[in-house]
């Protein structure tokens, strides 16, 4: 018989909240910044966020590694992804979030009845004015930065460093997250019940990788406030 849940963890970046500004927007105006074309698509940024997520110490460094590494792959000198980095360091702001549409009523419902906590991979830096921006922290009981705190999802680590702030077991508890590779993988390989938020129907940061069983979630929901209808919820 499946254990009652008795936690709930949540990615951060596009599951609880968002940027007012996107960063396909932004990425665009730095380009237009530094008077150059673009050279990669932001999906490109995206794809390579979490190979230099154990690299560097900041998000503004991790940025510059990535964009020059990204216009050298496209036969570009990597000095203009760093001045690009530059550009858009200086227009993104952390703090200008908003909750993603019904994030904030469940996780607020929820919070009466589980212990709730929120693993991401945004660098620490980042991740703690949104947090703050936003009052994620309202409900959250703890926060673990991976990549920061412990290695990036999709190593089981940061939820076990979640759950055991929560002191719950692996068992008895699920993840929400939009991403198959980090938040679906990780939570299959601690123990979680997973839970994919796929807003588009399919999950939006599939990261070009072909599904297998270990990115296969136990739920899919199109919207966050459709969380409060699954089967284990009791809120």
């Amino acid at each position: 018989m499946t254990e009652p849940v008795r936690a709930v963890l949540f990615d951060l970046d596009d599951t609880l909240i968002r940027y007012q500004r996107s960063s396909e927007t932004l990425l665009r105006g730095s380009f237009d910044a530094v008077g150059a074309d673009p050279v990669f698509p932001v999906e490109a940024y995206y794809d390579q966020f979490r190979r230099f997520a154990d690299r560097t110490d900041s998000v503004a460094e991790l940025r510059r590694e990535c964009f020059a590494a990204l216009c050298a792959d496209r036969g570009r000198g990597p000095d203009l992804g760093r001045r690009v980095a530059d550009a858009y360091a200086a227009e993104r702001d952390h703090r200008d979030v908003e909750w993603v549409a019904g994030a904030r009523e469940v996780m607020g419902s929820l919070s009466e009845h589980y212990r709730v906590g929120v693993v991401t991979n945004s660098p620490a830096d980042a991740a703690r004015q949104k947090v703050d921006a936003a009052g994620v922290d309202e409900y959250a009981e703890t926060v673990v930065f991976a990549g920061h705190d412990t290695p990036a999802k999709p190593a089981p680590e940061p939820f076990d460093r979640a759950l055991e702030a929560l002191d719950a077991d692996p068992a008895r508890a699920a993840h929400v997250g939009d991403s198959l590779q980090s938040d679906i993988a990780g939570a299959n390989a601690a123990g979680l019940r997973s839970v994919l938020f796929a807003a588009d129907g399919e999950g939006h940061r599939n990261e070009g990788h072909d599904a297998d069983e270990r990115t296969v979630p136990d739920n899919r929901i199109a919207s966050m406030s459709a969380l409060a209808s699954l089967p284990w919820v009791d809120a």
